[in-house]
């Protein structure tokens, strides 16, 4: 009967890393079934049963989760946007983060900005980006000893 309790949460774990896709309890699910197997085959104690789902489920995370990350996660696409702190850029709409209104054009590309003081940054102004925050470029009107760009 130990063996459909571990084949269960094996079904558990499989519906959990179906739901999250992170690569978090996949090898739990592989575990929970190693230990079905011994349980059904040898009708270990069950002192046995959770020794072997702990070592089996730590060894395959250990060893594959590194693989499996490599192969699967080639998708996401690394942005550098750090890369932005310190760049000037113009405003292209006023910023108020009072009415949550501004854009800033840098490289070419229009963002979402706040001011990093809350003072309102009329359009036209050119603005260095002090910080990111999710989409948001958090800026300061530019300063006369502030070069243009960055060297």
């Amino acid at each position: 009967m130990a063996h459909i309790f571990w084949l269960i949460v094996a079904a558990v774990m499989i519906v959990l890393e179906i739901v999250s896709l992170g690569l978090t309890t996949i090898w739990f699910a592989g575990g929970a079934l190693v230990t079905a197997l011994v349980a059904w085959a040898f009708e270990a104690h069950w002192i046995v049963q959770v020794l072997v789902f702990a070592i089996i489920s730590l060894v395959l995370l250990i060893f594959t989760r590194p693989i499996a990350k490599k192969h699967l996660m080639k998708s996401i696409e690394k942005t550098n946007v750090e890369g932005l702190i310190g760049t000037v850029g113009c405003v292209t709409a006023t910023i108020n983060n009072i009415k949550a209104e501004g854009t800033v054009k840098l490289d070419g590309k229009e963002w979402w900005a706040k001011s990093v003081d809350d003072s309102v940054i009329e359009e036209g102004t050119l603005v260095v980006v002090r910080q990111i925050s999710g989409v948001k470029l958090i800026v300061e009107k530019k300063s006369d000893e502030e070069k243009l760009f960055r060297e």
